[in-house]
């Protein structure tokens, strides 16, 4: 990108953000057109800053920005509006998408349609009444990502290429698929070739966005957690920590 090319009116959201020197931040953002872009906003932190009650996590903007290095310059930052605050397990939630897409991106490089899926989710968060609608809203956004970054899971056939029965018990094994199970042979995840035991039905709602089934989201919720840890080379997510820690409390 030229040091003299801006970007202007693009939508964005803040994945992260930390102080830099006195008075400014440095910004984490992930827009619609051009994925996550790391940005400087100079004295954002002053008490008179335009962008001091603007670069809120959670929230939607719209951004203007210019330079060509690897951080570029906050030029200008405007809520969009329709976002309520997140509190409670919705931020917990939220912090957890932010980890994921801090971990699993790389900047500057845009996936229009992930862009639309985390907007989805920041949106679906603020409506969320109950446990069950952000495991629904969680599986839905792992799965985009995933299959947007390349990782997707395979929900359609099995290793010997033939269409995915509900019926039938399979072990998932990353980085290769579904293998069906015969008779009663049950392999534990972890064995010896990594498999996740999983239901042919849960493979079969995955694909058709359907979360209606308990058993479809306990099941999803392990596999995608399996696909994810493998993603991330094994590395915990701190939200994650969090998450269970308030649980067990």
């Amino acid at each position: 990108m030229s040091t003299r090319q801006r970007i202007a009116n693009q939508p964005a959201w803040i994945l992260h953000a930390h102080p830099w020197r006195e008075t400014s931040l440095i910004v984490e953002v992930l827009s619609r057109d051009h994925g996550r872009v790391a940005m400087v906003a100079k004295g954002a932190r002053r008490p008179m800053s335009a962008l001091r009650g603007v670069l809120m996590a959670f929230q939607p903007l719209v951004l203007d920005w210019s330079g060509g290095g690897e951080v570029k310059t906050l030029v200008r930052g405007e809520w969009r509006g329709g976002q309520s605050m997140l509190g409670g397990q919705g931020l917990l939630c939220a912090y957890y998408i932010n980890e994921l897409m801090l971990r699993l991106t790389a900047r500057e490089d845009p996936h229009p349609l992930l862009f639309n899926a985390y907007e989805a989710a920041m949106r679906a968060l603020s409506r969320a009444r109950d446990g069950l609608a952000l495991a629904m809203l969680l599986r839905r956004f792992e799965l985009v990502l995933l299959r947007e970054l390349g990782y997707g899971a395979t929900l359609d056939v099995d290793l010997d290429g033939k269409p995915l029965q509900s019926t039938q018990r399979y072990v998932y094994i990353i980085e290769r698929g579904p293998k069906r199970q015969s008779g009663d042979e049950r392999e534990a995840r972890g064995g010896e070739e990594g498999g996740i035991d999983v239901g042919g039905q849960t493979l079969v709602d995955l694909a058709n966005d359907d979360f209606s089934r308990f058993e479809t989201l306990t099941e999803a919720k392990r596999l995608l957690r399996a696909l994810i840890n493998h993603t991330l080379g094994g590395q915990p997510l701190h939200a994650r920590r969090v998450f269970e820690e308030l649980q067990e409390l």
